[in-house]
């Protein structure tokens, strides 16, 4: 799916016409539409004008890249500002892509598919875990529920890596306290306080 922000109809039109053989799209004419349909639904990739009304792309950029449930969705900017300078701010907020108007639709198909082919390889190296909402990324190192980011220390990340890999099944604290603190440690109350911690966390 992708959400296609550009408040000229025209353009709009053309853009969703031109993508819809290749991919699933949507226009939306101003942010506030926009934004109601992120909270719905994200998409796969978001092509972004920047004069819009209610507010300027630059800002609808920004707050993407700020939230953590969006900040990876690749953006490709397209906009009649064309200098140097506007396309190095737009790239150094975020974006993936800058296209400059007027455009070609054949270069703009081929530049969301690059982008598209960058992303699906960056996905296949990242491993992750999941367990309903939360998310364990080991490549990232990183752990989410909800889409929102969860601070662990060392040791509660890594008991819940070994849960989370042996989701399903039983593990036995004594298998617990060797893969996370090592074959030597007999001490298990520490277990039930990392526990009840990893719980409260989550």
């Amino acid at each position: 799916m992708i959400y296609i922000l550009e408040d000229d109809e025209p353009i709009r039109t053309m853009l969703m016409y031109a993508l819809m053989k290749d991919e699933e799209n949507k226009g939306f004419e101003c942010p506030s539409a926009f934004w109601k349909a992120m909270e719905e639904k994200a998409p796969q990739l978001i092509i972004l004008d920047l004069m819009l009304p209610e507010e300027d792309g630059l800002s609808v950029l920004k707050k993407l890249k700020a939230s953590p449930a969006w900040e990876d969705i690749p953006v490709l900017i397209l906009s009649a500002k064309d200098s140097e300078v506007d396309k190095a701010i737009g790239l150094d907020l975020g974006a993936d892509d800058y296209l400059a108007k007027p455009f070609g639709i054949m270069e703009l198909a081929s530049r969301v598919k690059a982008i598209r082919r960058r992303y699906e390889k960056t996905k296949k190296k990242e491993t992750i875990l999941r367990c309903r909402t939360i998310e364990l990324n080991e490549t990232k190192h990183e752990v989410t529920k909800d889409n929102e980011p969860v601070e662990l220390s060392y040791k509660e990340y890594n008991l819940l890596k070994v849960l989370l890999e042996s989701k399903g099944e039983v593990v036995k604290r004594d298998e617990l306290l060797e893969k996370v603190w090592g074959p030597y440690y007999e001490e298990s109350r520490t277990l039930d306080v990392h526990i009840r911690k990893l719980r409260q966390k989550l």
